[in-house]
């Protein structure tokens, strides 16, 4: 896949955003609180992963692999995204501003 066969990030983050809408089951502030600690679970998963690719848990052995941490990962990206695009119809702009400022931290301590 090419990245102009890519889906594009924030149109697709969009359509997400406006499907789980539809079928939101609890409105306002409570389904705003519900999507935000979706991410939770899906740090959990990505946690699961890790330990099933490394074999941590005796009892299981190696149950999962470096790429399905990738996706876990993403799953947790993309839940984040959508949660932001829940929060403010800005999510992009408020996101770009965001990593811009995050690009120019520096990486040492103030002396």
């Amino acid at each position: 896949m090419t990245d102009q066969d890519a889906p594009a990030l924030w149109p697709t983050i969009d359509e997400l955003w406006s499907r789980l809408e539809a079928s939101r089951a609890h409105p306002g502030t409570e389904g705003l609180l519900l999507r935000i600690l979706k991410l939770s679970e899906e740090v959990g998963e990505v946690a699961e992963a890790v330990i099933g690719a490394t074999g941590q848990n005796p009892r299981k052995g190696v149950t999962h692999t470096w790429e399905d941490v990738q996706g876990e990962l993403c799953d947790v990206a993309i839940t984040a995204l959508v949660a932001l695009r829940t929060l403010t119809p800005q999510a992009q702009g408020v996101f770009e501003a965001h990593v811009k400022g995050v690009g120019e931290r520096p990486l040492t301590p103030p002396a």
